[in-house]
């Protein structure tokens, strides 16, 4: 049976999300490079070899691409909606892993953070409450029907252990570890990863 090539409006769509990946990774790396200070719409376009007209078209200016950005960076665990499965702290767990994979593959954004740490900005704010929001909004559906425990401050918890992984992550890639914990190969990570799942058991524990 012949295969059916995919409608116009089908493929305009896709063309679509790809220039607005493009544009995400673009502003990414341009902040990677030279700090908030050197994002730009023009600087985007350079980078992202496209028009800057299509920023003003596909998000509505520079501030929707970086509400976009910040949004992106929850995409990542989506993986782990498949993966989390269990009660709450396996779910939970299943989030973090997924979550240092895909932060410990991407470099770029690693040098966002240390941005972030090192010459805050309303740039970089922005981003950051727009990633916070969306990661926010894609909980309930990874931890499906399961809830924490009564009496745990569970949004506070998982921001001091998500807090810890961006801290881990920026070590092992500049310093190959920390606190005599080695985080230089995908072994040591296995480890952490289950020290994570030791806390998380023991925070959110079954009833």
């Amino acid at each position: 049976m012949p295969t059916r090539k995919p409608t116009a409006p089908a493929k305009a769509t896709r063309d679509r999300e790809a220039t607005q990946q493009r544009f995400i990774e673009a502003a990414a790396r341009v902040i990677a490079r030279d700090g908030a200070a050197g994002l730009g719409v023009n600087a985007i376009a350079a980078e992202a070899g496209a028009d800057k007209k299509l920023i003003y078209r596909y998000f509505g200016g520079l501030d929707g691409l970086l509400e976009a950005m910040g949004a992106n960076t929850a995409v990542w665990i989506g993986d782990a909606l498949s993966a989390s499965k269990g009660d709450y702290s396996e779910r939970m767990a299943a989030v973090f892993a997924a979550y240092a994979a895909n932060l410990r593959g991407d470099p770029v954004l690693q040098k966002l953070l240390a941005w972030e740490l090192a010459e805050p900005s309303d740039t970089l704010r922005r981003i950051d409450a727009a990633r916070s929001k969306a990661m926010y909004a894609v909980m309930p559906k990874l931890r499906g029907d399961e809830k924490p425990p009564e009496g745990v401050d569970a949004p506070a918890v998982n921001a001091i252990l998500l807090a810890a992984l961006h801290y881990l992550t920026l070590r092992g890639a500049t310093m190959g570890g920390f606190s005599g914990l080695s985080l230089k190969t995908d072994a040591d990570w296995k480890r952490a990863m289950a020290a994570f799942q030791g806390l998380l058991k023991r925070t959110y524990p079954q009833d």
